[in-house]
């Protein structure tokens, strides 16, 4: 906790503001734009937040919660609801939904929720912000599996933060690793993992649980002799990643 990784996905997604540095979009800067400007980047970068009860308004309708992004496009209403009923499709909601509250969803179905609003709109990037965390664990499988199915269908790339790192892997193919504020370590997840460079990244990786209890128990041992006394010993929440379409190595904003 305190890494850095919500303040920088809030900055990307223009709802926290730039101290320093910059933020680019297919090439242009984007962390100045205000007004009208801004608004027409959000039809390519969208966000999925962490608690599914409170991203959205519980009394107004599912059809008005996905129709609302697609309003400030200026998206006429027969197009938005065509689009909103196809997107519950997608993240195998029924169709009936539109006409119920959004408070009257569960916790997985409340996230499913906020990824068709965020995917209806038609992103190049999405900024799921420990979009997981929240729910339970069988409820975070299908979610992620949800992501994973939808980005390969609609080519849709993520900015992915999180602090597992067996969620992070599932679903990135580029890790960046942050410890208070800086970057400790950028590479493919794959590399991240099997061969980590950075001393804080390497704790991180021997944090992983495992289930055969002889790994686990080499993994504690790995583990405590750095601990002892140190107090930046890994807290299990430093973990920003990119997930993107193509597998390339280079992140996505």
């Amino acid at each position: 906790s305190g890494s850095g990784k919500t303040t920088i996905g809030r900055a990307i997604a223009g709802l926290t503001p730039v101290a320093a540095g910059s933020v680019r979009l297919a090439g242009r800067e984007i962390s100045a734009l205000r007004g009208r400007a801004r608004r027409g980047v959000a039809a390519q970068l969208q966000v999925v937040f962490q608690d599914p009860y409170s991203s959205m308004n519980p009394a107004l309708r599912v059809e008005q919660v996905l129709a609302e992004p697609l309003r400030v496009q200026g998206v006429r209403v027969d197009d938005a609801r065509n689009r909103a009923r196809r997107m519950l499709d997608l993240v195998g909601l029924p169709s009936s939904a539109l006409g119920r509250y959004a408070g009257g969803f569960s916790g997985g179905q409340r996230q499913r929720l906020a990824i068709a609003r965020a995917l209806v709109a038609q992103p190049r990037i999405v900024v799921c912000d420990e979009a997981v965390s929240a729910l339970d664990l069988s409820v975070q499988a299908q979610v992620l599996n949800l992501l994973r199915d939808l980005q390969r269908e609609l080519g849709v790339s993520y900015l992915f933060i999180g602090h597992n790192l067996e969620v992070v892997r599932f679903i990135a193919h580029d890790f960046l690793v942050l410890h208070d504020g800086r970057i400790e370590e950028k590479a493919p997840a794959d590399e991240i993992l099997r061969s980590p460079k950075a001393d804080y990244t390497r704790r991180l990786v021997s944090a992983i649980l495992s289930p055969d209890p002889d790994v686990q128990a080499q993994r504690r041992a790995s583990r405590l002799p750095r601990a002892n006394g140190d107090a930046s010993a890994p807290d299990a929440a430093t973990i920003g990643a990119v997930g993107e379409q193509t597998g390339s190595a280079s992140p996505v904003p």
